[in-house]
């Protein structure tokens, strides 16, 4: 996949186009990636012990993969992800624009 949880992305389309926000979560079975104060959505809840007033709720859904791009650290650019595999053999994201790689160490 070329979006990890923690990256920075651009949204290119639907009703937050244009718009940067930090994932979240990833869903890689069916592509999908939550994305914070992105595509909110209101939810209707009864109320329950941890909310015991119900009433509407904001929350985050969803959003597709290929409407997001990943912002490269180092050129501040939404850029496309090439894959590279470095001398010691570990594979890594690198940036299409400056060629930066994008995986933080861990």
């Amino acid at each position: 996949m070329h979006v990890h949880r923690e990256d920075t992305v651009l949204v290119l389309t639907g009703k937050d186009k244009g718009k940067k926000g930090r994932v979240i979560r990833l869903f890689p079975k069916v592509d999908k990636a939550l994305v914070e104060k992105i595509n909110m959505v209101k939810r209707h809840t009864r109320p329950s012990q941890q909310l015991p007033q119900g009433g509407i709720l904001e929350k985050e859904a969803p959003i597709h993969l290929s409407n997001l791009q990943v912002i490269c650290l180092k050129c501040g650019k939404a850029t496309r992800v090439a894959h590279k595999t470095l001398a010691s053999g570990q594979k890594t994201r690198v940036c299409k624009k400056c060629g930066e790689i994008l995986d933080k160490e861990k």
